[in-house]
């Protein structure tokens, strides 16, 4: 009962917490955000650039249809603009590097593009949860924002309550047409697991019963998804990755571990095998928050509380 009640917890302070940064129309000055152009604040010798950050992968065939993919959309959405990426798994880096493929990490990036004279920076990961990946990212880029006249990192894939309507929306069509869709997450051991538990919740609120969320490392686990599929009664199941891209946890842990041990329970089992970042619409959720960043920037919560000790609300 205590278990349940701290998942309980997590879930509700995720949702809340979401809610009060959100709460409203997040474009304006009464929601977490406030105008402010990102390039027409530049003057004359500034230099742009988006930096694409990923996880990365070592799969070459997956990378092209996923980070290369995005990667040329960015540069489509801010044409005129330099267009750069990195990676954060310094074990994929360290693998590719055997290969002879460099891959830079986003500090790293960033002293780059200020060896070469860039002046604002506009960062876009395709993190899916504001997990440890985001925290790592937002720790890099806080250690050398001084370095630029303006720096913004866009938020992941599920941030606002309206960006999980949107994936909802864009994996729903995806889905089994007959039994049960599973969408495997990689999870987190951080309280950011509670995502998960609300895009589970929030499928099923839209109607989408017929979908189940269970994760590698976190909640909901691999049993709590499993007690969800026998009540059910369904004996079909598709397995479907929500990773960016279908690399090695897709390969190894969802077609290989979670395909076995469904089927050791008497289900009839398939894997859609294609990462998130191969739908283009989840590609354009990610552009979307670029474009969102590049026109607002979010409102420092110390500045909230000095106008709310001066009555300036």
């Amino acid at each position: 009962m205590k278990k349940k009640n701290l998942l309980a917890a997590l879930l509700v302070g995720c949702l809340m917490s979401i809610s009060m940064v959100h709460a409203g129309v997040p474009h304006d000055e009464e929601g977490n955000f406030k105008s402010s152009d990102f390039f027409a604040s530049m003057q004359t010798g500034d230099k742009a650039a988006v930096l694409m950050v990923h996880f990365g992968t070592t799969y070459d065939e997956t990378r092209a249809l996923t980070i290369d993919a995005i990667n040329e959309k960015a540069r489509e959405a801010f044409e005129g603009t330099e267009v750069r990426e990195a990676y954060t798994s310094r074990i994929i880096m360290r693998r590719l590097k055997a290969r002879g493929i460099e891959k830079l990490n986003p500090a790293e990036a960033l002293k780059q593009l200020k060896a070469e004279g860039f002046t604002h920076i506009l960062i876009q990961s395709t993190n899916i949860i504001e997990g440890v990946e985001m925290e790592s990212l937002r720790k890099d880029v806080a250690s050398l924002e001084k370095e630029f006249k303006d720096v913004r990192i866009g938020n992941p894939l599920l941030y606002m309550p309206e960006d999980y309507e949107a994936v909802i929306a864009a994996i729903a069509k995806k889905g089994a047409k007959e039994g049960a869709t599973v969408l495997v997450g990689h999870g987190t051991y951080t309280p950011s697991t509670a995502q998960y538990a609300m895009t589970d919740y929030m499928l099923k609120d839209k109607g989408y019963t017929n979908f189940h969320v269970g994760t590698i490392e976190g909640y909901p686990s691999f049993d709590n998804m499993l007690a969800k599929l026998k009540a059910s009664g369904v004996k079909k199941v598709m397995l479907m990755p929500f990773m960016f891209v279908a690399g090695d946890h897709a390969n190894n842990d969802i077609a290989g571990d979670w395909k076995k041990e469904l089927e050791d329970n008497g289900y009839e089992v398939s894997v859609l095998m294609e990462g998130l970042g191969q739908n283009p619409d989840i590609q354009n959720i990610f552009i979307e928050h670029a474009r969102f960043v590049a026109k607002h920037k979010m409102i420092d919560i110390m500045d909230k509380k000095k106008a709310y000790a001066t009555d300036k609300d």
